[in-house]
Formats: structure tokens, C-alpha cells, sequence
């Protein structure tokens, strides 16, 4: 059996940064590696409806946006499938079938559900779909037979509810689906990159997030204004570097080279560091070193944006076929999860044949 790789994002507005380091950028690498026989990456709309109900043209308006966010950084049409998770319908068949193996009490301990209940106030009002979302997580991965799934370390629950389907239907049904690994950011500061106020979480309703898309002017405003050390106020005054943003992201984008183009005066983000504690090292020194690490990382995904916004049509028909694509293996796995169960009646020959011989005879 090949190697599959399914992994997306819920289109509920513009890609960041944070989305760069923790998946994106990863997705990338994994693309061009060679080591994949399939690579499926999903816009994950009907996910983001089933919060979004009442708003589904916010859903709608954000597909372009993470298509062209995606393509801008790189994913390639003809080496990863693009689609659209609402186009592909036997993605809700195989989450019904699902809904049957696990039961209320264990989605109610999922950590992951349970912390997003909290953050949306769904307390008293849950919707089924979003309660149930780790069940069609399930599907879409299982769909694809992925056996690797690239995701930050919050969806590590999810994961696991995805292993345990899998589990209890080969148990029950026999062997017809693959459990999938996870594969997490191997940069330790990707897992979380934090917003730019120095909030936990990049947020739109927020307004910390830099944006895949902000031109380089935005960039460097968002950069300048970045969470430091409060009670680093002269350049004189000793630092702190845990917990102050900015060097939370030079973590995650500053590699050693950086320096001798853009600060010769030290050799590592180690030195940086030390100067920083000591005192004798201001911010705005600082910040426009990240910026110019930044724009540099930033400007080829500028430019591929360009021409992909040149041409929205051409967008619209990669999705399409990806999503062709997307459907047909789909529905093979649909195919032999039907047959596992015994629910494929008309092919079923042999069952024909048994009540034809039972009747006749």
C-alpha cells in the first residue's frame, strides 16, 4: 500500500502566518519530497458550515482565498489533489456509517471538542454537525486511506478518534480501512505560533494575524507593533525572551544564515538571545531583523499570488478537477466499506443466489 498524505483547512477566512509554519510550509516540503504516492489537500467547507450556518457566504467567499493561499505557497496542482470537501458526497455516507461506532460519552470527552464548544459558547446549544465533527474528520481521512495526516498538536485528539473508527470497524467489519499516523511541525515553535499582541491564538476578530496575503508594507506595521518585553523600556534595561512574540517568531523563521545577511554582528539566534537578556539590545533592532527574515520568506508567496489572481477561472478549474479526482477515490473506499459491511446488495451475487435458492427451492 502507497504512502497518502490528507490533510486541509476550513475556509473561514484568509490564511496567516501561523498556518505557514504550523501546515503550509510542511505541506510543501512533503509535496516535493517524493515519498508520497498521493497527496490530498481539502478545503474543508462543510466543516466550517456546521458553525457557519447562518453565514454560509462567508464559507463561500473563502474558498478562492485559501486556494490562492495554497497555491501561493507552493502546493502544486500536479503533484497534490486540491478540493472542495462539499463536492465530495460519499464523505457524508461514510460519516453516517461512522456515527454508529462511537458513542455520545466519548465525543463529549474529546479534548479538542470539548475546548472548541467553550471558545464558540455552544454550551446549551451545541449543533449536532459541529459535535459530531471528529466523526466526519474521520471519514475525510479514512476516505483517502490516508496513512499520514500532518496537523498541529491540538488536533492530536482527533487523530486518535480517527484510529479508534478505524479500529472498531476492522474489528467488526474486517480489515477495509488504514490507520493513519500523525505527523507533527518538527519546529517545536511552529506548534503555536501566537498572535502579534502576544495573545495564544492568531485571530481575525482579534486583529493580531499577519496574513499570507498583507502586502509588505502591512507586514512591517504589524511587525513593528509586535508584544515585547514590558518592562524592557530602555535599551540599557535587561530582556526577556520567553514569552516575548517576537522572538517567539524568530524561533519558528530564523535560520543561522539570516545573520550574515541581515545581522552580521551576531552568528546564532543563541547570541541574539544572550545580548537581549543582558541589556544593550533594543526592539526596533530586533523587529527589523524579523521583518526583513519575513518579507524574505513572504515575497515569492506574494508573487505567485499575482499571477494566480490573474487568472480566478483557472483557480476555480483546478479545484473542480481536484475534486473529481478527490470523488472517485472516494467512492472506491465508500465501495469497499460497503462490501465490508455487507451493504452492497446488489453486487452482492452470492446473497442473490442464496435467496434465490431459498425461494425457489
Amino acid at each position: 500500500m502507497g504512502k497518502i498524505i490528507l490533510t486541509g483547512d476550513r475556509p473561514t477566512g484568509k490564511l496567516h502566518i501561523g498556518h505557514y509554519v504550523g501546515s503550509l510550509k510542511r505541506r510543501v516540503e512533503l509535496q516535493n519530497s517524493g515519498e508520497f504516492d498521493d497527496i490530498f489537500i481539502m478545503i474543508a467547507d462543510a466543516q466550517a458550515l456546521t458553525d457557519n450556518a447562518d453565514n454560509p457566504e462567508k464559507v463561500r467567499q473563502n474558498i478562492i482565498e485559501v486556494a490562492l493561499d495554497y497555491l501561493s505557497c507552493g502546493l502544486d496542482p500536479n503533484k497534490s489533489t486540491l478540493f472542495i470537501q462539499s463536492q465530495i458526497s460519499e464523505l457524508t455516507e461514510l460519516s453516517f456509517y461512522y456515527m454508529n461506532l462511537v458513542t455520545v460519552s466519548r465525543l463529549q470527552r474529546n479534548p479538542t471538542v470539548k475546548s472548541e464548544i467553550t471558545q464558540r459558547n455552544f454550551e446549551t446549544s451545541i449543533p449536532v454537525g459541529f459535535f459530531t465533527y471528529p466523526i466526519s474528520q474521520a471519514a475525510d481521512i479514512t476516505a483517502f486511506k490516508a496513512t499520514t495526516v500532518p496537523v498541529g498538536e491540538d488536533q492530536e485528539p482527533m487523530i486518535e478518534q480517527t484510529r479508534e473508527i478505524v479500529r472498531k470497524f476492522n474489528s467488526v467489519y474486517g480489515e477495509a480501512l488504514v490507520e493513519p499516523e500523525i505527523l507533527l511541525p518538527d519546529n517545536k515553535a511552529c506548534l503555536r505560533l501566537p498572535g502579534t499582541d502576544g495573545k495564544a491564538k492568531m485571530s481575525k476578530s482579534l486583529g493580531n494575524c499577519i496574513y499570507l496575503s498583507d502586502s509588505e508594507e502591512e507586514v512591517k506595521k504589524k511587525i513593528m507593533s509586535m508584544y515585547t518585553d514590558p518592562n524592557h523600556i530602555q535599551v540599557s534595561d535587561p530582556g526577556e525572551v520567553e514569552g516575548n512574540t517576537v522572538f517567539t517568531y524568530l524561533d519558528a523563521f530564523c535560520k543561522d544564515e539570516d545573520f550574515a545577511r541581515y545581522l552580521p554582528d551576531y552568528k546564532n539566534l543563541d547570541e541574539l538571545k544572550d545580548h537581549y537578556r543582558r541589556g544593550g539590545l533594543g526592539d526596533v533592532k530586533v523587529k527589523r531583523f524579523l521583518n526583513s527574515i519575513l518579507q524574505e520568506e513572504l515575497e515569492p508567496i506574494r508573487q505567485r499570488r499575482k499571477q494566480y489572481e490573474a487568472d480566478i477561472p483557472y483557480v476555480f478549474q483546478i479545484l473542480k478537477e481536484g475534486s473529481e479526482k478527490a470523488a472517485s477515490v472516494a467512492a472506491n473506499t465508500l465501495h469497499d466499506v460497503k462490501e465490508a459491511m455487507k451493504i452492497n446488495y446488489f453486487d452482492d451475487q452470492e446473497l442473490i443466489g442464496q435467496q434465490a435458492k431459498k425461494y425457489q427451492g
